[in-house]
């Protein structure tokens, strides 16, 4: 039998404890504990918001082939009909030639410089047969399709080769129809065995495809889960979907694809994966859509336009869909003293201080402070003055500044304290009370934001005084903010009343509008600087752990906190950070560590007793 190190051509290390920066999967004995150990990497699948398209609308179609650095988006309804196209990049929509013939619920194939666009309805709501080929740079009229028809789906590598399939056409009769291009005509080949419309995303290519989902027509129309592959020649029924629906876009092969979103019949956020015999639910989009479109693959694909069930309720909404990605990893470490929310906080992994906040029972006001070396919590010299909902800055545990805050019933506090490591000192006031609002920077250089009741107010601290500046876009409390000081910071989500995702970026003079969360989020937590940042826990319908991570332009779900929590503290960076207390619902003492990279060591158990 082969030897560890017949495999790997090295021994087994022997380590007291665990070796400096170790890879993933390296593997070693730790004398310490007599147990030998591993270094694990977590990863996962993640939607993220994108920029939006600039039109936008539903009944959409895509290049199916496209890929998430480089497709096209077409037609659709906003309304009225559209003839518009859009060009993607991998970060921003782009407008450029129109189709001749502006239509909705055509079927769209190819890439973003070869493309074909199928049928559909065309202005006056008739089912139409024409086809338009794209070349990069503009759209031509080139042969129709044998059978007029809205609601089907494409597929294809280029616009010299594609498949279309199902549809319907007045009186709402459904269609099996197959139809294959040759880059010249339309060629009629086997039928579906179950007809069906509103399969806006088709999977594969012209000799290999695959069909999930749908709607039965006539009335009373029935969404699908009858999924049907194409191996060039006849259709096949495959597995079921877990969530009949319609209306549903994809990406990927006949082997290896998603689809997400669709009416089941509410508009949904489910996605699911086709693995070649059975469909595996999986993470959900942020955003519900239905009537939206796809490209990409199975592990890297873009959702675009859509309808997400409201009045009117055509979006502009773009996803980014990633499989078997780094998502971070939070661990739980050592306690606070105190359980405790509502309070502020500030620092590293290794240096940090919480202060202030709310302690059982009922949410008593405190003064405690507590330092993080690292690895354990101590209690230091208190407060002057015992408040929640304040705010914070500061870059670790040997200085800080704590301001606002709130007393009930309905006090609110503009005092601000500056902490040198020992002791905390009162000096000049906020201009104005409040409380609730997000603190940015140092204990030299840091900013108050907002505050709740709803604020936009903004004030700068210089080390001696607090200046009022320009307000925020948008008035809220209860949300997060991070930022390395006055000059540079970013505020996200919070409650305006309502939960938002709202994100907005300052340069020292202005808040700008930026990319919003992609989840509706308040009383959480923030880290990090304006360029990369973390927002976690909270709440909105319920308590969450759910963490996203801002990278200047985006955020990006992450994994979640072992415990979820509102009103958590926190400091730290994208890579390396801690959260502290909350409540869930009680108050919490409860610590957890972050590491961006994913990285966790894992215990492989041999000596204990069974």
């Amino acid at each position: 039998m082969a030897t560890y190190k017949d495999i790997h051509g090295s021994s087994i290390q022997n380590v007291d404890g665990n070796p400096g920066n170790p890879k993933a999967g390296q593997f070693w004995y730790d004398s310490s504990i007599s147990e030998f150990k591993y270094q694990d990497q977590v990863v996962g699948d993640a939607w993220s918001t994108q920029n939006s398209l600039n039109t936008a609308r539903n009944n959409i179609s895509g290049a199916t082939a496209g890929t998430t650095s480089a497709t096209i988006a077409f037609a659709g309804f906003a309304p009225p009909h559209q003839a518009i196209t859009e060009s993607w990049n991998g970060t921003n929509w782009t407008e450029v030639n129109d189709l001749n013939t502006a239509r909705n619920n055509g079927a769209g194939a190819g890439t973003s410089t070869s493309a074909l666009l199928a049928a559909g309805y065309d202005s006056t709501n008739a089912a139409v047969s024409i086809t338009e080929s794209w070349n990069g740079t503009n759209w031509t009229e080139v042969g129709d399709t044998n059978t007029s028809r809205s609601g089907l789906a494409g597929t294809g590598a280029s616009n010299t080769s594609a498949l279309v399939f199902g549809g319907e056409s007045s009186p709402n009769a459904a269609h099996n129809e197959t139809e294959l291009w040759n880059g010249t005509n339309w060629t009629e080949v086997n039928n579906l065995n179950t007809g069906r419309d509103g399969i806006y995303g088709g999977m594969g290519t012209a000799t290999a495809a695959l069909v999930a989902g749908g709607n039965s027509d006539p009335s009373p129309a029935t969404e699908l889960a009858v999924t049907e592959s194409w191996n060039g020649t006849n259709w096949t029924y495959e597995a079921d979907l877990n969530t009949a629906r319609k209306g549903l876009a994809a990406a990927g092969t006949s082997t290896d694809s998603i689809v997400f979103g669709g009416r089941e019949p509410s508009v949904t956020t489910k996605t699911e994966s086709w693995a070649g015999s059975v469909w595996v639910e999986k993470n959900d989009m942020n955003i519900q859509q239905s009537l939206n479109a796809g490209s990409g693959t199975s592990t890297s694909a873009l959702s675009f336009g859509g309808y997400d069930g409201t009045s009117p309720g055509n979006t502009a909404d773009t996803e980014l869909w990633e499989r078997g990605i780094s998502i971070g990893a939070w661990s739980t470490s050592n306690n606070l003293n105190t359980a405790k929310h509502q309070a502020a906080g500030h620092g590293t992994t290794t240096s940090a201080l919480s202060y202030g906040g709310g302690v059982d029972p009922g949410g008593t006001l405190t003064t405690k402070t507590e330092t993080w070396n690292g690895s354990s919590w101590a209690e230091v010299n208190d407060l002057n003055t015992s408040r929640r909902y304040l705010a914070g800055a500061g870059a670790d545990s040997a200085s800080g500044l704590a301001f606002s805050g709130f007393s009930p019933p309905s006090t609110s506090y503009n005092n601000t304290e500056t902490w040198n490591g020992y002791t905390w000192t009162e000096v000049n006031n906020l201009n104005s009370a409040r409380r609730a609002g997000a603190g940015i920077g140092t204990a030299t250089s840091a900013l108050m934001v907002g505050s709740d009741p709803h604020t936009g107010k903004t004030e700068s601290w210089n080390g001696t005084n607090w200046t009022e500046l320009n307000d925020l876009n948008n008035n809220r409390g209860l949300f997060a903010g991070s930022g390395a000081d006055n000059t540079s910071g970013l505020v996200f989500g919070g409650d305006d009343p309502g939960s938002t995702r709202f994100t907005e970026t300052w340069n020292g003079t202005n808040w700008t509008e930026v990319n919003d969360l992609n989840a509706l989020i308040q009383t959480h937590g923030g880290m990090g600087t304006a360029t990369a940042a973390l927002s976690f826990a909270g709440q909105h319908t319920a308590i969450t752990g759910a963490t996203e991570e801002w990278n200047g332009t985006n955020w990006r779900n992450k994994e979640s906190m072992n415990t979820g929590r509102a009103y958590p503290s926190g400091g730290g960076t994208t890579t390396a950070g801690l959260a502290f207390g909350g409540s869930n619902p009680s108050k919490t003492a409860l610590t957890e560590e972050w590491d961006g990279t994913g990285f966790v060591i894992e215990t492989l158990t041999t000596t204990s007793d069974n």
